[in-house]
């Protein structure tokens, strides 16, 4: 890869960084404790700016992992670590549900403004005719029954397996 975008990576990188292999152990060990301590740093930013409350289960694991060591008293190899990675934990997570329950409460906004704006139009009565033509009263009257649908516990059902939204977004509208 690195010969793909430098022309001489010898310039760039030594011997010893092309060959890892060739690294004595006071290289490896420092070359590791950079990376530790890069992975410390960035996962602390998520804790920082409070975006880990928005992680999902294994990102959050992860990110608790990455700086502290453990999660919840758990190393990396634990069970119930490995575990949250299963997609079956992931759609039962509370996470989740609350990203579901989000995409329903947007496609619920968005059906009710066009039932209104639908609504709104066929009572203008200078545009009664331009209302026939385009068949608004149709419109208006899928428009209801979709909205009806995407209210209903089946609709939150079948969202499973999507990403759903962002449940900030969700409860700003």
């Amino acid at each position: 890869f690195c010969g793909r975008v430098f022309n001489h990576p010898h310039v760039v990188f030594s011997k010893e960084m092309l060959r890892p292999e060739l690294q004595d152990i006071a290289e490896f060990v420092d070359g590791m404790a950079n990376i530790t301590g890069t992975q410390k740093r960035v996962a602390a930013n998520y804790f920082s700016d409070g975006s880990i409350e928005q992680a999902c289960p294994p990102l959050r694991a992860l990110l608790h992992l990455m700086r502290d060591g453990q999660y919840e008293g758990k190393e990396l190899s634990h069970p119930e670590i490995r575990a949250l990675f299963d997609r079956d934990s992931i759609l039962a997570s509370d996470w989740y549900q609350a990203r579901l329950q989000a995409k329903q409460r947007v496609d619920i906004v968005q059906w009710q403004r066009h039932t209104t704006y639908l609504t709104q139009f066929l009572e203008q009565s200078n545009y009664a005719n331009e209302a026939n033509r385009l068949g608004i009263a149709d419109r208006l009257a899928k428009a209801q029954s979709e909205l009806e649908r995407v209210k209903s516990a089946d609709y939150l059902k079948g969202l499973t397996g999507t990403i759903g939204a962002e449940p900030a977004i969700g409860n700003t509208i």
